[in-house]
């Protein structure tokens, strides 16, 4: 029992992996034992990150630059998986951003990176990586999904309808994959006090969310760690084809 979170001989790949949740998630698969894989946009930002993890954990951490709104960008993340990593075990579809618009107002070029970015890029590399997890009989998938893809907020449509697919996509993945041993499962985190609530929310707004939680807080990065080595390890074997929650109770409330 003791071993179910063991992570040791495993490779993750984080997208999104250098900076908020994505970092966060990245070092604490490698406290248990995973190497790793990371990319963002940000070279800078991705080879500090890279190194923070390296030296912390003593784990192999490796890293390419690559915008996951570029086809091509996706093309070699794969191609740089497959040449440093025997196999990709664990997959973390982290990735993200939002362009918010208001319905009248969303552009095509929004739409088509939103979309690219938040949906395509996810279905693109569990299409890449699934296969070989199954020829291994283990692997895991994971979406990181939203709060907001089950609730809703203006100027979010865009974002919203790429989390709420992401729970779609993850279902009959899980079915189609489940009798190989890979469950695909999405988190759907809510209000983490990251760099960007940080910087563009005013203090009221920040406590104004906050207090609609059951918990009266943000949540800390760290919190998400929990939830992602569990589904990530033996811990979560059994749990596949759902969306675990992390919110602090957000969505509990209706008033």
């Amino acid at each position: 029992m003791k071993n179910l979170f063991d992570l040791s001989g495993k490779t993750a790949l984080v997208t999104g992996g250098s900076k908020g949740l994505g970092k966060a998630m990245a070092l604490g698969l490698a406290h248990y034992g995973a190497d790793l894989m990371i990319c963002s946009r940000n070279a800078d930002e991705l080879n500090a990150t890279a190194a923070e993890i390296a030296a912390a954990t003593d784990q192999r951490v490796e890293s390419v630059v690559a915008d996951l709104a570029n086809r091509d960008d996706i093309d070699k993340l794969v191609e740089a998986c497959n040449e440093k990593f025997a196999a990709i075990d664990i997959l973390i579809n982290n990735a993200g951003s939002n362009i918010p618009q208001l319905v009248a107002e969303i552009t095509d070029e929004a739409w088509d990176q939103i979309l690219q970015l938040n949906l395509s890029s996810c279905m693109a590399l569990t299409r890449a990586f699934a296969p070989k997890m199954c020829e291994r009989g283990w692997g895991r998938v994971i979406y990181i999904s939203s709060i907001m893809g089950q609730a809703g907020a203006p100027q979010r449509s865009i974002y919203s309808a790429t989390k709420a697919a992401l729970m779609g996509m993850a279902r009959p993945q899980a079915l189609e994959l489940g009798t190989s041993g890979v469950t695909v499962n999405c988190i759907a985190p809510g209000p983490f006090l990251t760099d960007l609530p940080a910087t563009v929310l005013s203090e009221e707004i920040r406590n104004h969310i906050g207090n609609r939680t059951a918990l009266k807080r943000w949540g800390d990065i760290e919190e998400l760690v929990g939830p992602i080595l569990m589904l990530a390890s033996d811990a979560g074997s059994y749990v596949t084809g759902t969306t675990i929650t992390v919110d602090g109770g957000i969505l509990a409330n209706v008033v």
